[in-house]
Parts: structure tokens; C-alpha cells; sequence
């Protein structure tokens, strides 16, 4: 395990976030900070608030909800496999792929929607 991506002092949390790769950027964990789709303890925080072990972080990204509990705080980006073991996953399982592609799907040759299949389908889609 690499020393240098192991931290003992206080971490940023989009900066720990984007490390254990819960989203893909940096900048994609400070924005849904701002955005108030990160809580740290029950609480929206912004993107320089610190994490230190035992916090619970929520994160809701991409119609997903994330809930996690760090174990370890990391400063840096690790693999996959050492970022896993630095927090304890409680999320709800993820939606089942057919649920999410059933929803406004057309036959192919159909032709292009009507107005009227085009409003069906939105409806579908909760839009």
C-alpha cells in the first residue's frame, strides 16, 4: 500500500471523495458539494469541510444514493481495490438495469414519435 496516499491530519471532502472514487473528478465532488448533494452527519456541507474517521457521508449522484463510512482518510488517489477497504458501503442497491431502460423504449423501424408518443414517453420518464 503506498504511504504517501494515507493521511493523519484533516482531508477535504471532495478531495477524499474523489480520492476513494466515489465520483470520477475532483471538481464533479466540489460541484454536487455546492450543489448540496453531499451530507457529512446529516448536514450539507461545502467542499472544504473536513472528514476525519467514523463520519458518515451521503452522496446522491446520477439518480443514485451513495451512503458511506470512512474508515481511513486518504489525501491522494489509490486503486480500486485500496480505496474499497477505506470505507464501509451502507447504500441501498442499485436500481435493476431493466427497471431503467424499460421506460420509453421504441421498436426499431417505428418511425419517428408522434407528438402524442413523444408525451407518453415523457410521462414514462417522470419528466
Amino acid at each position: 500500500m503506498a504511504a504517501e496516499g494515507i493521511s493523519e491530519g484533516p482531508v477535504r471532502i471532495d478531495s477524499w471523495i474523489w480520492s476513494v472514487r466515489l465520483t470520477k473528478t475532483r471538481s464533479m465532488a466540489a460541484t454536487a458539494c455546492r450543489a448540496g448533494h453531499v451530507q457529512l452527519n446529516g448536514e450539507r456541507v461545502k467542499p472544504a469541510h473536513t472528514v476525519k474517521v467514523g463520519d458518515e457521508v451521503r452522496l446522491r449522484l446520477e439518480g443514485r444514493e451513495r451512503i458511506v463510512v470512512v474508515s481511513r482518510v486518504i489525501r491522494k488517489r489509490v486503486g480500486a481495490a485500496i480505496a474499497a477497504e477505506t470505507y464501509v458501503d451502507n447504500s441501498p442497491p442499485p436500481p435493476a438495469r431493466a427497471d431503467v431502460l424499460a421506460a420509453g423504449v421504441r421498436d426499431r423501424g417505428m418511425g419517428r414519435p408522434t407528438k402524442r408518443d413523444r408525451r407518453d414517453m415523457e410521462r414514462l420518464r417522470g419528466l
